[in-house]
């Protein structure tokens, strides 16, 4: 089968589109909506699936948490079924390579989906060092609080499931 998307880093011009795939899924809290402020913050982190037609069929962010640690994050596509998750989620994995990172985590509704590409359940909630959960505890980033497993987001995140894979 022949692939009818090219995988490219985003651009301000894809930050309409990736809320648009968000926002149907935000809305099943499925994942998390952000202000659009937030997208363009974030904009060097995203992945986007184009289709020949130029249309943006999926997206995907990587955020370094730690010098090996990273998150992958709005994991969405237009549709279902033609690889366009799976093919991000390799393109953000192999960027995690690039960047050194040896763990990559998510926090996902969509278990099967990870675990067929080698995500486990995060089984030992003290994932990282004391150090350096001390001083991840200085983010203000949400991602990192999620990892964490702070009280602070659990009404955020309640049936979500925190995945790690190692690289």
């Amino acid at each position: 089968m022949t692939q009818s998307f090219t995988i490219r880093p985003a651009r301000t011009s894809d930050v309409p589109a990736i809320k648009a795939l968000v926002a149907p899924l935000a809305d099943q809290r499925i994942l998390m909506a952000k202000e659009t402020v937030a997208y363009y913050e974030g904009l060097q982190e995203f992945r986007i699936a184009e289709g020949v037609d130029g249309a943006v069929l999926g997206c995907g962010a990587l955020h370094i948490m730690w010098e090996d640690l990273a998150e992958v994050r709005t994991l969405a596509t237009a549709v279902q079924g033609r690889g366009i998750g799976r093919v991000l989620l390799e393109q953000l994995i192999e960027d995690a390579r690039r960047y050194g990172v040896k763990r990559v985590f998510c926090l996902t509704f969509e278990v099967q989906f990870f675990a067929r590409h080698g995500f486990e359940v995060m089984a030992d909630q003290s994932a990282v060092d004391p150090h350096i959960y001390s001083e991840l505890l200085r983010s203000h980033d949400e991602g990192v609080a999620e990892f964490l497993d702070l009280a602070r987001v659990k009404p955020n995140t309640l049936g979500n499931t925190r995945m790690i894979r190692q690289l």
